[in-house]
């Protein structure tokens, strides 16, 4: 989203930590963009997230699941879900 439409006013790079917000509730993500050095307001990228807590996710995040980009209350950016990666193999691993 653009700084005019509510979004960040300055650029987010890769480590960017918000919330991804689904299902009416915030979780933390770590953002990685793998195609730009950073990611400028009201640009559209690529990114792969990975959750603090995979566990809690596998079965809820689906392809093709809108969700939002969240600081704090401040929603910043919005996204669909177009691909899962090792969302399974990381919710094993953290239950052991």
């Amino acid at each position: 989203m653009t700084a005019e439409e509510g979004g960040r006013s300055t650029p987010a790079r890769t480590g960017y930590r918000p919330q991804f917000y689904y299902n009416e509730q915030d979780w933390d993500a770590s953002h990685i963009y793998p195609d730009v050095e950073v990611a400028e307001p009201g640009e559209t990228v690529r990114a792969y997230l990975g959750f603090l807590s995979p566990q809690e996710h596998f079965g809820k995040v689906t392809v093709g699941m809108e969700f939002l980009i969240r600081e704090g209350a401040l929603t910043v950016g919005k996204g669909t879900v177009t691909k899962i990666i090792e969302l399974e193999q990381s919710a094993k691993n953290a239950t052991k």
